[in-house]
């Protein structure tokens, strides 16, 4: 006589069955790269509309994204709520993300000067241990990207917007070693021997 099947005899459709999908832990390649990412919020600015039945208030919202290897954006976001002004700002930041070239991992190849507006700023690579020397918007720029010992100086304007945009016209500004030995096709150790002795030159002239 055949016997009825119980639920004990079938697979489980749970967490850990055969007919289950991917576990909960599990990550889409879209997620394991989103999590990737760090974001700052670097300024909220809110604006009123007058109408006929009083105040209309909105939110704008800058936000800098980076994964801490060299690549960075930012992005801006206007909406009637604070978090979907951030969003929307997060998913534009991600959308411009550029790469930079960082020397050890850690600085900048060199010194740059960017300027946007009335902004302009001034960065300069760094010897290990110094840390990030900069101010507001900087600064989550350059911890977002991953640069570890820098220093850097705003002039004229405070304007965030202003700041972030004149910091990137430095950053795309920056050229590394083996970029610059590709265009002049010379081998990347003649590039570097020639920065080091120039470097020492200006130390003794000093």
């Amino acid at each position: 006589m055949a016997r009825t099947p119980t639920t004990s005899d079938r697979p489980e459709r749970g967490r850990g069955g055969e007919r289950s999908g991917r576990g909960r832990s599990e990550q889409t390649p879209r997620e394991r790269e989103e999590s990737e990412f760090v974001d700052k919020l670097v300024h909220i600015n809110r604006v009123a509309k007058v109408v006929k039945g009083g105040r209309r208030f909105a939110f704008a919202a800058l936000v800098v994204v980076g994964d801490a290897k060299g690549r960075v954006g930012y992005g801006s976001g206007k909406a009637r709520e604070v978090p979907e002004a951030i969003r929307k700002a997060t998913e534009q930041a991600k959308r411009n993300m550029v790469k930079i070239a960082l020397r050890e991992g850690r600085t900048l190849h060199h010194d740059a000067f960017g300027r946007f507006g009335a902004g302009r700023v001034i960065l300069r690579a760094a010897p290990a241990g110094t840390g990030i020397i900069a101010g507001g918007p900087m600064r989550a720029v350059f911890e977002t990207m991953g640069v570890q010992d820098v220093v850097a100086k705003c002039l004229g304007t405070s304007n965030p917007h202003n700041m972030i945009k004149a910091t990137f016209a430095a950053l795309v500004n920056l050229a590394s070693p083996r970029s610059v030995a590709a265009k002049r096709g010379k081998k990347v150790g003649e590039i570097i021997g020639r920065r080091d002795g120039a470097a020492a030159a200006a130390a003794a002239g000093a």
